[in-house]
C-alpha cells in the first residue's frame, strides 16, 4: 500500500511539473517527461493489480453467544480480498473457555455452514458501490 501511495504522489508531482512548464522547455525535456508519466501510470496500474489480492476488506461483528452472558465478548471477523476470497475467524466466549474457528471464503461463499454472525461479517466486509 505504501508503494502505491508513493507512486500516486510521484504521478501527481509529475503532472504538476507538466502544467507549470507550459511548453517553455526544449524538445528533449518535453519528450522525456511524458515517458516518465507513462511509466508512472504503468507502475500505479501494476500496484493496483497487486493490491486486489490483499486481504483489505474487513468487518467485525461482536455478540453474546450465550444468553446468560453479557459484554459482547464473542466475535466474528471477515478478512477478504477484492474478489471475495479470504477467511472468517470466530471466537466464541463461554464462562470457562473460549473457542476459535476459521472458515475459508471463496467468491463471497463458504463450503461450511456460516453462523448468522459470520454471514453478517462477510456481508459487511463486501465493498459497496
Amino acid at each position: 500500500m505504501l508503494a502505491l501511495l508513493v507512486a500516486v504522489a510521484a504521478l501527481l508531482v509529475a503532472l504538476l511539473a507538466v502544467r507549470r512548464s507550459g511548453g517553455a522547455r526544449g524538445a528533449a525535456g518535453v519528450d522525456a517527461l511524458p515517458e516518465d508519466v507513462h511509466g508512472l501510470r504503468q507502475e500505479v496500474a501494476a500496484l493496483r493489480a497487486e493490491a486486489g489480492d490483499a486481504l483489505r476488506h474487513l468487518a467485525v461483528v461482536r455478540y453474546d453467544a450465550f444468553g446468560d452472558m453479557g459484554g459482547h465478548l464473542s466475535w466474528s471477523l471477515a478478512l477478504v480480498d477484492d474478489g471475495g476470497d479470504g477467511v472468517v475467524l470466530t471466537s466464541i466466549h463461554g464462562r470457562s473457555d473460549a473457542r476459535t474457528y476459521a472458515k475459508n471464503i471463496r467468491d463471497w461463499r463458504c463450503d461450511q455452514q456460516l453462523s448468522p454472525e459470520e454471514l453478517e461479517a462477510v456481508e459487511n466486509a463486501r465493498p459497496r458501490g
